[in-house]
Parts: structure tokens; C-alpha cells; sequence
């Protein structure tokens, strides 16, 4: 990835820094922020030690949804190769998802073998979500104590063995006392992909995703419901008897079928047409959808081949979020506080980490990305710094630059060089 803007002298530790145009409670203004011990001390209109003019300060970025993979499929991605990663993309925070690891994360065991596989390899703060397999409720309240940040379940096939799903029924009777994510979509409304993207786009309709999200709205209480990929799925969060939270990524806001040219671009659910994408963006500003991850699920190049019934499905973006997001919002008059609110302040809050992070105030870390929107990035995939060079973004053109990244103040990634292994391990307050 290549960057026309840059920003100049890196500055290790930052302990003032001011611009013309900060997300700031709700709003873009100046100010100055003061750091000191790693945190936001002092938010004011004084003169800074580094003064950026009007690029913009956002929060640190939070991605909820990332897919490392380690430890047991560390060569599919890996903690160092994906925290760096984030920081390039200045993502600040990641939660770690159950799978693909083995052991998934469901149980307390598990947790302790991926804590210590991740031990000195974090370039950000990372936090994990337990899952939940049929046989492993009583393992909940042990993950809880230990700090998880929710649980997540699948009502359909995973795509690995050691990740069976749960029914309706089954996530009915879970009540963690943390939040619930689901993949949600009807296993009896799924087919089997015929050839082509088109086959494989026909076996996974978005009435799958609509009809199980209004059985949990009927059996269940409040849950979050992943990566929604349809205007059918928006639809069926909005509408339920109970209030949800749901998500959608980077890809379904920005492809549409016919920009697919192979199984690079294979996720589950899977890419939809242009209604759908319309769709996404207006459940956003609608807050019908309150966030936007990456859902970052690598995979060695060898199994993203062949044809689209067995090609791995999962999509690569974690560096890219940022510049992805803001293109496509650029072209609909969305504006970075919006951004800051979908990348950062409701994804640390549904992870239960916006006591520290997702937001630029006293108090909180002062994890702070510095962002060109006028920037120009070109995804180049050989030079991102996730394990494997496969991305569908390769090649393409991207509105705004990634300039600076700090954690706690220091600056972790600028002029292309990141400085590794400040991250830290979180649990949820």
C-alpha cells in the first residue's frame, strides 16, 4: 500500500498534538490533547507541541471482528502478523474471534492456551470473545470471570469442524450476562452453490439472513447480529419486537457481483447486488446498523482456489478498513464523525472496552489515529502487512491516508514503519 501524503518526523512519544479538525463529542472542531502516562489528560485550545493543521484525529480505531486464527492456524494469519496489521490501518484495538484457532475459544483452557500464544507478539491491544458450542454452556461463567468480552455462535455450518452450531432454541436459553453474536442465517434456507459466483450466490439468499434474524427477534432477547449483508437482514433487525445491534463490513459496502473476479472476494454471507449495498449504507445512518469490522478471515492462497463451492470463504481487510469505509462514505456525504462512530465508538462498546477506548476523552487511552481525507491509497497487496497477500482490494484506488497511529500515546505506525510489540492484552470492564 502506498500513501501520497506523509507526516513527517516520527514522534516516539507524543505528549501534545493539535488540529484544526478532531472528533470531538459528536462534532469535528480544533483542539489540543494532552497526554501524559499513556492517557488523555487534558483536551483544550492551547498551543501543542505537534501541530498536524487540518489533518483529522480521529479515536484510535476498534475492530470487533478479526480472525487471527492462532494458536493453531497461525499459518493461516497469526497475532504479529495481524496486530500490525491493524496498526497500519489504525485500528488500535482488535477483539479476537473464537475460531479458527484450535482450540476455539469455548473454553476457559482454551482462553489461557490462546493468551499465552499471543503473549509478546501485539503490536495493538487485543481482546477475545469466547464462543459457544453445543456441549460448552457450562464453561460460560468461568470465560466471563476471565475477562471475555461476549460469546459467539454460529446457527449454521462454520466451515470448520471444531465449531459445530447451536438452533434458535439452543442461543434461546443462553443468558452470559455478556453480549451474544451470531452468524444468523436459516440452515433450511441455504443450497448447494451451483457453479460460478452466481451459483454460489444463489445458495446463501438474503431471505436466509432475514428469516433467522426474525427467529431470534421471536425467541430471544436482545443479541448482535454479525456481518448483515442484505437490505432484507436490515430490515429484519429493524423490525423485531426486541432491540439488536447489528454490523456489516467493509465488502458489502463497496462490491457488488459483478466486480467479482475470483474467490478472493468469497465471504459468508456472501456479496450482494447493488440494492443491498444502498441498503447497508442507509441502515448506518439510519443506526438500524451501528458499527462497521472487517470480519478479517485470511486463509494461505492455496485455499482461496479452485471454484466458489470449496474456496475458503473469508475476506482479508484489516489494514483497510479506514480508507475503504471513507471512499464509499465520501460518495454519500458521510462525514468522519459518523466514521469515528462506526469504527471505533460502537465497536469498543459492544466488545465493553469504551471505558478506555472507541472515543478521544479525559481519561481514556490516548489511542489516536491520524487521517488525510484527501489522501490517496493504493492497495498494493504484496505490501500489506497481514501473513498472506490476498486481498479483493488489490489494485484498487482508495480516498484517504492512514498518516499516524498511536497507542497510549506512542506513535506505533507512521511513514509506512510500524514499531511492533507495544500491544496489550484487555478484558472486558
Amino acid at each position: 500500500m502506498t500513501a501520497a501524503t506523509t507526516f513527517g518526523d516520527r514522534l516516539p512519544t507524543m505528549t501534545s498534538i493539535r488540529s484544526r479538525r478532531v472528533v470531538l463529542d459528536g462534532e469535528l472542531r480544533p483542539a489540543t490533547i494532552h497526554v501524559g502516562d499513556g492517557l488523555i489528560v487534558a483536551i483544550d485550545d492551547r498551543p501543542a507541541e505537534h501541530d498536524l493543521g487540518d489533518l483529522i484525529v480521529l479515536p484510535g480505531l476498534v475492530d470487533s471482528h478479526v480472525h487471527v486464527n492462532e494458536p493453531g492456524r497461525s499459518h493461516w494469519e497469526g497475532f504479529a502478523t495481524a496486530t500490525t496489521a491493524a496498526i497500519a490501518g489504525g485500528t488500535t484495538t482488535v477483539v479476537d474471534m473464537p475460531l479458527n484457532s484450535i482450540p476455539p475459544t469455548t473454553t476457559v483452557a482454551a482462553l489461557t492456551a490462546k493468551r499465552e500464544a499471543a503473549a509478546g507478539k501485539l503490536s495493538c491491544d487485543v481482546a477475545f470473545w469466547g464462543g459457544i458450542v453445543p456441549g460448552t454452556e457450562p464453561e460460560v461463567p468461568g470465560l466471563v470471570s476471565a475477562g471475555v468480552c461476549g460469546f459467539k455462535v454460529f446457527l449454521v455450518d462454520s466451515g470448520v469442524s471444531e465449531f459445530p452450531p447451536m438452533t434458535v432454541a439452543d442461543v434461546a436459553r443462553l443468558d452470559p450476562g455478556v453480549p451474544v453474536l451470531v452468524h444468523a442465517e436459516d440452515e433450511a434456507l441455504l443450497g448447494l452453490a451451483g457453479p460460478g459466483y452466481d451459483g454460489y450466490l444463489a445458495s446463501r439468499p438474503a431471505e436466509a439472513e432475514a428469516a433467522a434474524i426474525v427467529a431470534l427477534h421471536r425467541a430471544f432477547g436482545p443479541v448482535h447480529v454479525l456481518h448483515v449483508s442484505s437490505a432484507d437482514g436490515v430490515a429484519a433487525v429493524e423490525a423485531g419486537p426486541v432491540t439488536m445491534t447489528g454490523e456489516t463490513c467493509p465488502h458489502y459496502l463497496t462490491f457488488v457481483p459483478g466486480d467479482v473476479t475470483g474467490t478472493e472476494f468469497k465471504c459468508a454471507p456472501p456479496i450482494r447486488g447493488p440494492a443491498h449495498r444502498e441498503a447497508l449504507w442507509e441502515g448506518l445512518k439510519s443506526g438500524t446498523l451501528s458499527m462497521v469490522v472487517s470480519d478479517h478471515s485470511p486463509a494461505p492462497p492455496e485455499m482461496k482456489r479452485g471454484g466458489f463451492s470449496d474456496a475458503w470463504g473469508g475476506i482479508a481487510s484489516l489494514e483497510l478498513r479506514l480508507p475503504v469505509v471513507w471512499t464509499g462514505a465520501v460518495a454519500r456525504g458521510i462525514g468522519p464523525v459518523d466514521l469515528a462512530a462506526w469504527l471505533s465508538q460502537a465497536p469498543a462498546t459492544i466488545a465493553g472496552l469504551d471505558d478506555r477506548k472507541g472515543s478521544i476523552a479525559i481519561g481514556k487511552d490516548a489511542d489516536l489515529v491520524v487521517f488525510d481525507p484527501d489522501g490517496v491509497t493504493i492497495v498494493e497487496a504484496a505490501s500489506l502487512w497481514q501473513r498472506h497477500p490476498v486481498t479483493p482490494y488489490d489494485g484498487m484506488r482508495l480516498r484517504g491516508t492512514v498518516v499516524s497511529t498511536f497507542l497510549r500515546g506512542e506513535q506505533v505506525f507512521a511513514e509506512g514503519d510500524p514499531v511492533e510489540g507495544r500491544g496489550r492484552m484487555l478484558v472486558r470492564k
